[in-house]
């Protein structure tokens, strides 16, 4: 095919956004549709392109960690909301976390300049005929679309909830009882940590498990939770001590004021560049707001927070990826249509970015009748995409970079037993295979 092919991606989110970018990059012009703010998610709060809308963290940096060792491949193959990612960065310890605004606008700014790609704000319904498509629209899909997508893909669709965590003002936070740290002080101290005794966490846990939930509509009640993800007071419905051995855990978090490690810690981490906004870590929640209210005022330090979000629930739409996609994410019964982000069954932010890079990459290789990318399982996104294509159809749930996923290393039992050392090994083979392959 031709360079004059024009692609359609459905969806400007970050797998939306890298896709197009990647197109353009390579002399593809590109129609980006985006719903927003005609049609709203009920999650998202702007109309910008590439919003984060659960944390504002990507995860860690470190090599030798699986979303880390994902950011370095990507790094490596160009993608850019990485590099703008980095240009985003507020402080987080060893982890990239992004102030929200500016990351946004860096995307829609990339997109206005790159004079290939045209944002078009309108709600595309079925996937369209007729020309090269990308769809990236999501794990909030709408409807229409959605409908769709699984009657041609000729399967139903699964769901899982995803739950995002409140966000409180740093001027409202009592420092008299809340400190600063990182836990085993890794990288900067820039998280702000809450600490517990054992009758403060016995009240928070009483005051979490009786708390009202909002009431999930009909339709979802059968959908299922992302087992990494999951609302905190589903966390804590597993028992007493699970927050503590969980979000909550205390250990390698000192207070340096008075040496000691706490029954039990609130970890909160900077939202924006202005440090004025923190996010309560592993804090997803589908409880009342009056509720939230009540059990984050409970937490020390916390007692006068004004909240500036609330935590919110939401439905996650995902395709049967082992069904439909091969593992460049072109569609195995059509071959101009990729899909990318969310919707592939990838969760996380970092592979919502590295499946738009790959899909972006590969369709204009498919319109340029080049062989495609099809990355080895001995790199993370190849692993990642490896899983999501070959796993079992009958029970297929989202995941997530993981050294699970990963080819084993041909070395013997005593190195494999070894934590860190196989992790550094695993690393390092799949950043070899980059640096002689691109």
């Amino acid at each position: 095919m031709e360079n004059n092919a024009r692609v359609k991606v459905i969806g400007a989110g970050l797998a939306g956004c890298e896709a197009a970018l990647q197109l353009a990059k390579q002399g593809f012009d590109v129609d980006l549709f985006e719903m927003r703010p005609i049609k709203t998610t009920g999650a998202h709060t702007t109309d910008k392109p590439a919003e984060f809308v659960c944390s504002n963290s990507l995860g860690s940096l470190d090599a030798t960690n699986a979303s880390g060792l994902l950011k370095h491949e990507m790094a490596a193959m160009g993608s850019y909301l990485i590099d703008i990612a980095k240009e985003s960065q507020v402080p987080a310890g060893n982890a990239l976390a992004i102030d929200r605004t500016v990351f946004s606008q860096k995307v829609e700014n990339l997109i206005k300049e790159s004079g290939r790609i045209n944002l078009i704000r309108e709600e595309v319904t079925q996937i369209p005929q007729n020309a090269p498509v990308i769809i990236a629209s999501g794990p909030l899909t709408s409807d229409s679309l959605a409908d769709d997508i699984k009657s041609f893909g000729g399967s139903e669709h699964l769901h899982f909830f995803d739950a995002i965590a409140p966000i409180v003002e740093k001027d409202s936070i009592d420092f008299d009882k809340a400190f600063y740290a990182s836990r085993y002080d890794k990288g900067e101290a820039s998280y702000i940590n809450c600490p517990m005794n054992k009758q403060e966490y016995e009240n928070f846990y009483e005051i979490l498990i009786n708390a009202p939930k909002i009431e999930l509509k009909e339709f979802e009640k059968d959908a299922k939770f992302f087992e990494s993800c999951l609302p905190i007071e589903v966390l804590a419905s597993r028992g007493v001590d699970t927050l503590r051995y969980g979000p909550m855990k205390p250990v390698g978090l000192v207070d340096k004021r008075t040496g000691i490690e706490n029954y039990a810690v609130v970890q909160l981490r900077q939202d924006n560049v202005a440090a004025t906004m923190y996010n309560l870590v592993g804090f997803q929640t589908n409880l009342k707001w009056g509720s939230q209210k009540e059990l984050l005022q409970s937490i020390p330090g916390l007692e006068h927070a004004n909240i500036l979000r609330y935590g919110v629930m939401h439905r996650n739409t995902f395709i049967n990826s082992p069904m439909l996609l091969e593992s460049t994410l072109q569609c195995k019964k059509r071959k101009d249509l990729f899909f990318a982000g969310q919707i592939t069954g990838t969760e996380g932010y970092t592979e919502s970015i590295a499946t738009g890079m790959l899909a972006g990459i590969n369709m204009a290789k498919y319109l340029k009748g080049e062989n495609l990318i099809v990355l080895p399982d001995i790199t993370m996104l190849g692993a990642l995409m490896r899983y999501i294509t070959t796993c079992d159809k009958k029970h297929f749930q989202p995941i997530n970079s993981n050294w699970g996923i990963v080819a084993d290393l041909d070395a013997d039992r005593k190195i494999k037993k070894n934590k860190k050392l196989k992790n550094e090994m695993l690393s390092n083979r799949s950043l070899e295979y980059f640096k002689s392959t691109f």
